[in-house]
């Protein structure tokens, strides 16, 4: 018999940001809030932000719990890991909006200020499951890029937990 380590499982509470070099599988859940997952495809091992609103512009309120802050600290936290930002991709989950609710809502408003970070930090999108009414639970695994998720219609107090 062989002994395989277990993998760590990680539940990941807005305004956190969470990067490993090791497999683990990080576990959210979205409404309006945003969650940008970074993998670097050469040294394979990535991290995740979960985000609650877009952007603060003083540096005394400046916390990831907001887009701006959270996604330059999930990218530094990545080159502090020996990520080059070249060999990072970017994959944005979040921002649904309950209906009928139309216009700039907080989460549309989420997810352009994911959108414009990276655009601004030169990291490619390759993939985006953003906007709508339901919400999403997901599992992101450090250790392969792989993302999973999950769309709800109606989030019940258990899902915010482990």
């Amino acid at each position: 018999m062989t002994n395989v380590p277990s993998k760590i499982t990680y539940y990941l509470e807005p305004g956190f940001v969470y990067v490993s070099r090791q497999g683990a599988t990080v576990r959210t859940v979205l409404g309006t809030c945003v969650a940008v997952c970074l993998w670097d495809k050469v040294l394979r091992y990535g991290g995740i932000n979960h985000f609650v609103w877009p952007a603060v512009t003083t540096a005394a309120e400046a916390t990831p719990t907001y887009g701006n802050v959270a996604t330059a600290a999930l990218v530094r936290m990545m080159e502090e890991a020996g990520c080059r930002r070249c060999d990072l991709v970017a994959q944005i989950l979040g921002g649904a909006a309950p209906e009928p609710i139309v216009g700039d809502h907080v989460g549309r408003q989420n997810v352009r200020v994911a959108r414009e970070m990276l655009s601004r930090k030169g990291i490619q999108i390759i993939a985006d499951d953003t906007g709508g009414s339901v919400g999403r639970k997901i599992m992101f695994d450090t250790g392969t890029g792989e993302l999973a998720v999950l769309k709800v219609w109606r989030l019940r107090a258990s899902d915010w937990h482990v």
